[in-house]
């Protein structure tokens, strides 16, 4: 070995003991952590964990430093509850609730029946603890309460949580020892903690497991059971909102300073219309969440029964005006006290486009306000010349950086290659063949044949009639019992594998070209393949439910879409990442709604909605009204996409007397396309049949990209829902 090698090792050993002294700490915090787990062991074991058991299930953590500042953060105490409330209680919530409400509705009949509690009540849990099932926490339970049980304060009681949990692994009841949740350990759709699981939780669906997590119907059994052991009283409301008279005493106020309702009543408290309240003996307490200024709110026994869920106050009237809203209320009718009211879920996301087009590095735009926005919003503040420069998500920032019209914030990237099997597929016939046959033997209405010249799978049912193509997967015909067929399909169409011009076209893993050349077809690859039946089956009402794919292998992503055909259309989009990697893409469901004329329908639910107009280059306007073709700015054609829209449109046609209503769930995107007569003219699968179709879509489009992590799944759901005028 020469000088060189010498001096190099002396290097590789000073290094190593440099390394050796920075970890030092970090041993003796992992050597604490270890000590705090091996003292548990002795009281799991009197609560029936056996050694081994513990054992395997702690062998492997190590403590999340991370979780203990959020000790002290908890949103319900620290956000202003006007903002609290904008988020949760907004109208894709109330809409997406109303969706739960009648896909449900027996299960949530059932439990009404055994547990008193109504169907919306529990929805708004449901609704506020994860938003319906799709947020359920992305933290390993297990390290997060072994963490808290171990540091910070409060340790006893997460000492129990963690303890409790480890008994739901060893029983059964849950089946996965990586189980996410919330910081805190809440976890599954209605956010229990360990120990009410353990207590709380039932069987809802019947197959002797107790599921809070994959099961809707455990879920929404274990929150009604919940309700009911925290004192609901059946038939009772919760309590509503009051106008409080002149120079009321505040102090008097508060959840336990209760008195006979006549009390209020005599104290000058009447309905938030000023008329009269009967007086009554019922113990009553007055809410002022934001002092005398705000909202005031009589509350009964059935509030502390929704209070004990999540002792916060912002909390339980989140769940009790969500409920409101889904029984058909307007809202909080007095003004919150504060000049700049807080965002619904769609203006957050509005508002981080926008950030993200002015160049703030703040990640997606998925309408949770963390500190990468909050610090965006503070440099857009100070920029501003504002005071104070509080990085606050609100009306006002959100005024002042969309300022009417303008150029739209650039899309993100969603880049996609073609296929390398692409080419081959395009020109494969159906793998739908002898194989499906057998899968459709036992659907009685469903038969495989053409239409208008496509091969198709066929329903015919008293509930309706519908086609579905097998080139491109695409619903191309659907008619109701007692109404004309909902879709448009081209007379002009070309021959395949040229994509069939009508009915439902499925747009995916991308919209528009967001970073894709044009080497790959508009739209996506799977509009232009041959798609394969995987299942057939029939509902007891008679709906026929299919579920297909298009036969992509050499992508990140996976695709499978399910219909169910009956007196609604319902189709899903499912995709999953089945890659390593974070992908992102759009999609679309590009329907074709056929219409008497065009020139004579309106679409509700876009008016006040900023839209993206395509025909002026992108640029940013708002939507003046109810949509219709005759926009004095642009007559005559339309080509929009209309971020975070709501989910929830009507297409109104006076010439065939009907209305088709669509709801999206999990689509922020609605798209409205015609393109008139000149721009028709230049089609030639389209030419002098404009008239007779509007576009009127579903997805996640534009600046509304979907973020997919590995292994995770998304859903774009519409229902479409046709009504006679």
């Amino acid at each position: 070995m020469g000088p060189h090698a010498s001096t190099k090792t002396k290097i590789r050993a000073a290094l190593a003991l440099c390394m050796l002294a920075a970890a030092a700490p970090a041993l003796a915090q992992d050597a604490a952590f270890a000590r705090c787990l091996a003292a548990m062991q002795p009281q799991a074991a009197a609560r029936g964990i056996d050694p081994a058991t513990f054992e395997r299930y702690t062998a492997d953590l190590q403590p999340d430093p991370t979780v203990l500042p959020l000790l002290d953060a908890q949103p319900e105490f620290t956000t202003p509850i006007w903002d609290y409330l904008a988020g949760l209680v907004d109208d894709q919530r109330v809409a997406d609730g109303r969706a739960m409400l009648a896909t449900h509705r027996d299960l949530l009949a059932r439990l009404q029946g055994e547990y008193g509690v109504d169907p919306e009540t529990v929805v708004a849990v449901w609704g506020v603890e994860s938003d319906y099932g799709r947020v359920t926490g992305k933290r390993p339970l297990r390290v997060s309460l072994a963490t808290l049980a171990c540091e910070g304060r409060r340790q006893d009681f997460f000492r129990g949580e963690f303890l409790a949990l480890l008994s739901l692994l060893q029983s059964g009841d849950l089946a996965d020892p990586g189980i996410t949740g919330s910081w805190a350990g809440a976890f599954g759709q209605t956010q229990f903690i360990p120990t009410t699981y353990a207590r709380i939780a039932v069987d809802g669906d019947g197959d002797g497991r107790r599921d809070l997590v994959g099961s809707v119907p455990d879920a929404l059994a274990s929150t009604a059971n919940y309700l009911l052991r925290a004192g609901w009283s059946r038939g009772e409301p919760w309590g509503y909102e009051v106008k409080i008279p002149a120079g009321f005493e505040a102090g008097k106020a508060g959840r336990r300073a209760k008195r006979p309702l006549a009390d209020w009543v005599a104290a000058g408290v009447t309905r938030i219309d000023g008329g009269a309240i009967a007086p009554s003996q019922a113990p009553a307490a007055l809410l002022l969440p934001a002092g005398g200024d705000g909202p005031a709110f009589i509350a009964f026994g059935n509030y502390d029964a929704i209070y004990a869920y999540n002792a916060a106050e912002s909390y339980a009237l989140a769940i009790a005006t969500l409920a409101d809203r889904l029984r058909g209320g307007a809202g909080i009718a007095t003004p919150w006290p504060a000049d700049d009211a807080g965002l619904s879920r769609a203006q957050r996301r509005e508002l981080q486009a926008l950030l993200l087009a002015r160049g703030h590095d703040i990640g997606a735009a998925d309408g949770m306000v963390g500190s990468a926005t909050r610090r965006a919003i503070a440099a857009e503040q100070q920029r501003l010349g504002w005071q104070p420069v509080d990085g606050r998500a609100g009306q006002r920032i959100l005024a002042a950086l969309a300022g009417g019209s303008g150029p739209a914030p650039l899309p993100p990237s969603t880049a996609f290659t073609l296929p390398a099997a692409y080419p081959a597929l395009l020109q494969s016939p159906s793998p739908t063949t002898r194989k499906a046959l057998k899968k459709m033997d036992h659907v009685e209405g469903l038969s495989l044949g053409t239409f208008q010249g496509l091969d198709a799978l066929l329903v015919d049912t008293p509930l309706a009639k519908a086609a579905v193509s097998l080139f491109g997967g695409q619903v191309v015909s659907y008619a109701p019992a007692g109404q004309a067929d909902v879709f448009w399909l081209s007379p002009l169409r070309a021959d395949l594998p040229t994509p069939i011009r009508g009915g439902t076209p499925v747009c995916w893993p991308y919209f528009g070209r967001q970073g894709q050349t044009n080497e790959v077809p508009a739209h996506g690859f799977v509009r232009t393949l041959p798609w394969q039946l995987l299942a057939a089956g029939r509902e007891a009402d008679g709906t026929v439910v299919l579920e297909l794919a298009p036969p992509l292998q050499d992508l990140a992503l996976g695709l499978r879409m399910q219909l169910r055909i009956g007196r609604t259309l319902e189709q899903r989009l499912v995709t999953t990442n089945t890659g390593r990697e974070v992908v992102r893409f759009t999609e679309a469901l590009h329907n074709y709604f056929r219409v008497a004329d065009v020139a004579q329908v309106r679409i509700e639910g876009l008016a006040g909605r900023p839209f993206l107009d395509k025909n002026d280059g992108g640029n940013r306007h708002v939507q003046a009204g109810d949509w219709d073709l005759h926009d004095p700015r642009d007559p005559g054609r339309a080509d929009r996409l209309f971020p975070d829209a709501g989910g929830r449109y009507r297409l109104v046609d006076p010439g065939l007397r009907r209305r088709i209503d669509v709801q999206a769930s999990d689509g922020r995107t609605a798209i409205v396309w015609n393109p008139g007569e000149a721009g028709a003219a230049k089609m030639a699968d389209v030419g002098p049949h404009w008239r007779q179709f509007v576009c009127l879509e579903t997805g996640n489009a534009g600046p509304d990209v979907v973020e997919l992590a590995p292994g995770a799944t998304h859903a774009l759901v519409q229902t479409i829902t046709v009504s006679p005028l």
